[in-house]
C-alpha cells in the first residue's frame, strides 16, 4: 500500500512539472509571435523598424545602418516571400556566446521567388523588461 505522505510528493512534483512544461509551451507561443511580428517587417522591407524590435543584445552587437545594409544585400536578392512554416521551436535557457536568459530557437523552411528553399533561424529572447524580441536571426 502506498502511504499517503508518497502520494502527496509525486502530487507536487506532477504539478511543478506541469507548470515548468506550461511555462515553456507559453513561451515558445509568445516568442514565435515576435518573430513573426518582427519577420513581417523585413519581409516589407522595413528593416531599419525590424531593427528597433530587437532585443538590447542584438542592438548593442549591431548598429541600425549596418543591419540595413546587411539585410539589404542579403533579403533583397531572394524576393518577394512564398511562403513560411515554422518546422521547430526549442526553449533555452543557455545559448552559446550569449547571457544566460530565456531564449527560443525557431527555425523556418522558408520558400522566396528566387530561392525555393531556405531555412530562416530565428532567435527571440525574453529582453530586460520581460518582453519577447529578436537577438539572432541567420537564414541559409
Amino acid at each position: 500500500m502506498v502511504s499517503k505522505k508518497y502520494l502527496s510528493i509525486i502530487f507536487i512534483l506532477t504539478l511543478i512539472l506541469l507548470s515548468a512544461c506550461g511555462k515553456k509551451e507559453s513561451s515558445e507561443k509568445i516568442a514565435v509571435d515576435a518573430a513573426n511580428q518582427w519577420l513581417k517587417l523585413n519581409d516589407d522591407g522595413q528593416y531599419a523598424q525590424g531593427w528597433d524590435l530587437t532585443a538590447e543584445l542584438f542592438k548593442k552587437a549591431v548598429g541600425k545602418e549596418i543591419w540595413e545594409k546587411q539585410m539589404i544585400a542579403v533579403r533583397e536578392p531572394l524576393g518577394k516571400l512564398v511562403s513560411r512554416k515554422v518546422i521547430s521551436k526549442e526553449y533555452l535557457t543557455s545559448l552559446p556566446g550569449a547571457p544566460d536568459g530565456e531564449y527560443v530557437v525557431i527555425k523556418y523552411c522558408t520558400v522566396f521567388e528566387n530561392k525555393k528553399e531556405t531555412t530562416e533561424t530565428v532567435t527571440p529572447m525574453k529582453d530586460k523588461d520581460g518582453q519577447w524580441r529578436v537577438t539572432g536571426y541567420f537564414i541559409n
